[in-house]
């Protein structure tokens, strides 16, 4: 928690110099592996949107649900999909 208020204290420092004044890696921390999931999220709902068209909700709410390692995955993935099947098709797929 400390390292969460360290970080949005000096918004105006570099990555770097944050984790040097801390004497940590800022990947490591839980604040970072949250936004870096929540930035794929985003960025891969946007780049279904486009491949096949409008996401149902459903499928929205499971595309939440994924971990980072399954996130970077359907990233991949995408980008054999032509319709909208093939997104629940991968993600039936997820959860067997």
């Amino acid at each position: 928690m400390l390292t969460t208020i360290m970080v949005y204290k000096f918004a105006q420092l570099s990555r770097a110099e944050v984790e040097a004044m801390l004497g940590i890696r800022l990947q490591e921390t839980r604040v970072y592996q949250e936004a870096k999931e929540d930035e794929a999220k985003l960025l891969i709902l946007r780049q279904l949107t486009r491949r096949v068209g409008e996401v149902p909700e459903a499928a929205r709410e499971q595309i939440n649900t994924l971990s980072l390692l399954q996130l970077e995955a359907l990233a991949e993935a995408l980008l054999d999909f032509s319709n909208l099947s093939d997104l629940e098709i991968w993600l039936a797929e997820q959860n067997p």
